[in-house]
């Protein structure tokens, strides 16, 4: 049968003859897509500061064009400014849908991690280069990747259908994921009318495993802050104040000591888990994928799918205290550690930040000044699995991949789909892989 079908000849979306279709389209234009990501990655499009912005916008401007001849009425090229600052360029396409059509956002961003110690890298990090059936390189799975998702669906969509097929298409490409999204909730409010949807697609999470697709249905939370102690104004000499005094480390470690039961689950009162999951995540594949020393104990309690993905984590990411390089006879008299924590659905970063610094400060500090300073939050998401629109992707992702696909939670955190639920409470949104991504 020609995968390239007139919308007269289409077949039903559900039958068999449809979905034999798609294979063959994609079959056939399967090199040409991977030559797509392939030079999508060449581009260093990093949102950090101090990285080339040019590098960026030209990432943006290729972008533009790889979704400019698919059937868009219009591609607007975004950024916005607030207090001198300036977001990552977007890009956002739109195609009206006819009559009665629903609407369907697909999201991605162009933004990429910096690079790190390139004599790490096996191989050039802007080059796509393929390893035993995978490609590798900076952007190939996160989420340069998402867009050639996006883009070969609408391409399939238009050819198999025929462009005057009806249905609503909008493409928000963003361009500053990887630093936060700072100017998410910006870009939703000053372009709601360009961005309402019914259904939203995320294109950057992970498969469960290779061969096996995944719609990912909930995200944990984020929140980070500062604990400080303080022992003196000032540093004095262990020899003639040691023993009374206990140095601001100790003190701090002892309170980071209590962050935790002896099971390994998160000492902090009103962490109340409200998702379970049945999914069963393999403890050698998370050995082997974390890369866990010989002979440590996982922590926490409950399933190990659960602890990644639906109970609060915490863990102590950075620490200010004198270096050992510096180090001398006196009692450090303050410190500092940053703890980042990841929140299971259902619970609101602001209450739990409420009840970390509560519980910090009932700890036994020894007198010593304890200070909680509050930092970045994002909320977790979860969606209904009995929506509509979860059953149809589901069918779509096993008829497209020969393998029934499951439901599951992602440990990760994506602050601006709280953002898309705020600004869009009636869509659905729906979260699926990134191509080419197996377990990890």
């Amino acid at each position: 049968m020609n995968a390239s079908l007139s919308a007269a000849t289409t077949p039903d979306p559900y039958s068999w003859q449809f979905v034999d279709a798609v294979k063959q389209w994609v079959d056939e234009h399967f090199e040409s897509i991977v030559e797509e990501l392939a030079e999508l990655v060449t581009y260093k499009s990093l949102a950090f500061e101090g990285y080339d912005r040019g590098a960026l916008e030209a990432s943006a401007h290729r972008v533009a064009e790889l979704f400019s001849d698919v059937g868009f009425d219009e591609i607007h090229h975004l950024t916005e400014t607030d207090d001198g600052q300036t977001s990552g360029p977007a890009i956002i396409g739109r195609k009206h849908a006819a009559g009665n059509k629903p609407t369907v956002l697909l999201y991605a961003h162009h933004d990429v991690q910096p690079v790190g110690d390139l004599h790490a890298w096996t191989t050039d990090p802007w080059v796509a280069t393929e390893r035993n059936g995978r490609l590798y390189g900076r952007g190939t799975a996160d989420d340069k990747a998402g867009i050639i998702v996006h883009r070969t669906a609408i391409r399939a969509l238009n050819q198999l259908f025929g462009e005057q097929h009806g249905l609503g298409l909008t493409v928000f490409i963003e361009g500053e994921e990887e630093i936060g999204s700072p100017f998410f909730a910006q870009f939703l409010q000053n372009h709601r009318q360009l961005l309402s949807a019914d259904t939203i697609v995320v294109a950057d999470t992970a498969n469960w495993g290779v061969g096996v697709p995944a719609l990912t249905t909930s995200l944990r939370g984020l929140l980070d802050g500062i604990i400080e102690v303080t022992v003196a104004d000032h540093p004095v000499h262990s020899g003639l104040f040691g023993g009374p005094m206990l140095d601001a480390i100790t003190i701090l470690a002892r309170i980071i000591a209590e962050l935790h039961t002896p099971d390994g689950d998160v000492a902090v009162n009103d962490l109340d888990q409200s998702r379970w999951t049945d999914a069963v995540y393999d403890e050698s594949d998370y050995r082997s994928q974390s890369g866990t020393v010989e002979g440590l104990h996982l922590a926490g309690t409950g399933s190990l799918a659960d602890r990644l993905w639906n109970k609060a984590a915490l863990n102590i990411i950075g620490i200010d205290a004198t270096p050992i390089s510096e180090a001398s006879n006196s009692i450090v008299h303050t410190a500092r550690a940053k703890f980042s924590m990841r929140l299971g659905p259902g619970m609101e970063p602001a209450q739990v930040m409420q009840s970390v610094t509560d519980y910090v400060k009932s700890l036994n500090a020894h007198g010593a000044r304890v200070e909680v300073y509050p930092g970045e939050q994002g909320k977790p998401f979860i969606v209904e699995s009995d929506a509509e629109t979860i059953e149809l992707m589901k069918t779509s992702l096993s008829d497209a991949w020969g393998s029934e696909a499951i439901e599951t939670g992602l440990g990760g955190s994506i602050p601006f789909v709280a953002d898309l639920v705020e600004a869009f409470p009636d869509a659905n949104i729906l979260e699926i892989a990134r191509i080419g991504t197996g377990n990890w």
